[in-house]
């Protein structure tokens, strides 16, 4: 099949002063596109970059009018508001593309952190106890969980935003985190109670009730209290172990996957996520977030390393995040529409 990339790289952001140094950090590597262009070649497939804003915009109508595109993998961030990681599949649904990954309505919902928590609750899913403040007016009345607490932008991922100073003790140094967020990022500020318990981040296949957990990775600290931060994740060889399985109860971690899955499904995730899930002080398993356009660097992405640890090849996770969008839109085989033999 013809499958189109789209796309947002780091290096087509250009920071601005003042702001902070993790501005583009949602954004791809070149050679994480490389990485899937090379698997989707390997499955028999004939990839091609489209890109991210402008740019995919004016390709991909070139490409629909011609009829030179048959599904678009969307890698793509987008750009600006809360709703940015709903820009290329709703554009795909207006012309008629069929596209990878998670609708628009399940990309926007997700990325907005206190919006997947109102709704998780909704489906009786544990979620750590949270307040939302725009302001610090806001802050000074709001129903702030017990301390320590965390607090992190609402609408942004890839740990954006959140450090070691991230944990906050006290009313002072939330303040001044609050204060922080609101100034770098411009947006409202999640306030949550810190989970003490074990981390772990489950990969999730598949759409609607066929969805299923692949496994699940426990991301062990080195330096306790832990937050899966920024600064960690820059320097995950240093700082975190991974363990698959889990070191955890089975009950416990059949539990942790329960979780994930409630919350891929209430959310409306389709082919692939990855769900970060945190064990209260009690051990029970609550969600942290959902991350329906996982990160999917071959070498440093947390689900790409849970697969390798599974034993699962990058290109086979590559293949089933296409071969469920191929599903469920009904296409035709690639071998039968254009000649290509797809391996298995």
């Amino acid at each position: 099949m013809r499958i189109g990339i789209a796309f947002d790289l780091k290096s087509d952001v250009a920071r601005r002063a003042g702001e902070p140094d993790d501005i583009a950090e949602e954004y791809e590597s070149a050679e994480t596109i490389a990485g899937v262009a090379a698997a989707l070649k390997l499955l028999g497939h004939e990839p091609f970059e489209l890109g991210g804003g402008g740019r995919f915009a004016r390709v991909l109508l070139e490409r629909s009018e011609a009829g030179t595109i048959d599904l678009v993998f969307n890698n793509a961030e987008g750009r600006g508001s809360r709703s940015r990681e709903a820009q290329v599949p709703a554009l795909c649904e207006m012309l008629g593309v069929p596209y990878t990954h998670s609708d628009p309505l399940a990309l926007a919902l997700s990325l907005d952190k206190a919006m997947t928590k109102r709704v998780a609750l909704g489906h009786g899913i544990p979620t750590a106890p949270f307040c939302l403040v725009a302001t610090l007016a806001e802050l000074e009345s709001a129903e702030v969980p017990p301390f320590p607490v965390v607090a992190k932008p609402d609408h942004e991922g890839s740990s954006m935003g959140i450090g070691r100073g991230s944990i906050c003790r006290d009313a002072r140094e939330l303040s001044e985190c609050v204060a922080r967020l609101l100034r770098d990022y411009r947006q409202p500020v999640l306030v949550e109670a810190f989970l003490p318990g074990a981390e772990v981040t489950v990969g999730i296949v598949g759409s609607g009730a066929a969805a299923s957990a692949i496994g699940a990775m426990e991301i062990a600290p080195r330096r306790p209290p832990f937050l899966y931060s920024l600064d960690v994740k820059r320097n995950y060889l240093e700082e975190v172990d991974y363990h698959v399985p889990p070191r955890l109860p089975r009950e416990t971690m059949s539990a942790a996957e329960r979780t994930a899955l409630a919350a891929y499904r209430a959310l409306g995730c389709r082919d692939v996520a990855r769900v970060d899930i945190r064990l209260d002080a009690a051990g029970r398993p609550c969600l942290l977030e959902v991350n329906p356009l996982p990160g999917l660097d071959p070498v440093r992405g947390d689900l790409p390393i849970l697969c390798s640890r599974l034993g699962i090849p990058y290109e086979r996770l590559i293949a089933t995040i296409v071969d469920g969008a191929i599903a469920r839109a009904n296409l035709s085989p690639a071998e039968e529409k254009h000649g290509l033999h797809r391996r298995a």
